[in-house]
């Protein structure tokens, strides 16, 4: 091999790879691509980058993001928290928040969270009934009582309180709100498509690391 090329293709690869990253910092525009939240609010574990996704099962962009998100999520890098988090702006909201922390206590995140986008969106199902919810837990071969018990514990109704304060202190205006380290937001409102969104995500997780 040419020792010249040898010595220069290193530095070729470098080069392109710091003008990719500077590329996707450039693309990111406040006020467009993302919003800097007036009150940066605490995270749970300050030697990670926090990513929260508010959302409500009713949200049909919720329901359309949410295939990416998971996808994402499974990708992530040891250095970033993530978790879901039920947005409440009205009163019809408290019952999505309700089911998604029930099943979170009850271990069955992984198995029902997508179900229950698939039951509201494309099944039609109203699970904001609570005759319906329960039958519709039951045929999932959940015990029924254990989920009901879980869904009026005191726990429960605390997550709830919790998530209906979270949706005012991160100002929130819309879901799907994706929240990286308690100070930068953005939307599936500020990107024409899903893809773009994960794209401004890994952008604002990668500005936090630089700030870090």
């Amino acid at each position: 091999m040419n020792l010249r090329i040898f010595f220069i293709l290193p530095f070729l690869l470098f080069s392109f790879s710091l003008l990719s990253i500077t590329n996707v910092h450039a693309d990111l525009v406040e006020g467009k691509n993302y919003t800097v939240l007036k009150s940066p609010q605490p995270t749970r574990d300050e030697s990670k980058i926090e990513v929260l996704e508010f959302f409500w099962y009713g949200c049909p962009h919720c329901d359309s993001l949410h295939p990416h998100v998971k996808a994402w999520a499974k990708t992530i890098p040891a250095d970033v928290d993530f978790r879901y988090v039920p947005a409440i702006f009205r009163p019809n909201w408290t019952m999505g928040a309700k089911v998604f922390y029930t099943i979170e206590a009850m271990g069955l995140l992984d198995s029902l969270h997508d179900k229950i986008y698939q039951a509201t969106h494309r099944e039609k199902i109203d699970l904001n009934d609570e005759a319906v919810l329960f039958g519709w837990i039951e045929k999932q071969g959940i015990d029924r009582k254990k989920f009901e018990d879980t869904f009026r514990s005191f726990s429960v109704q605390n997550q709830v309180a919790k998530s209906t304060q979270m949706s005012r202190q991160y100002q929130l205006t819309g879901v799907p709100a994706l929240v990286v380290n308690g100070k930068y937001l953005t939307s599936a409102g500020m990107s024409p498509t899903p893809d773009e969104t994960i794209k401004t995500l890994n952008a604002l997780i990668e500005k936090a690391r630089k700030e870090k």
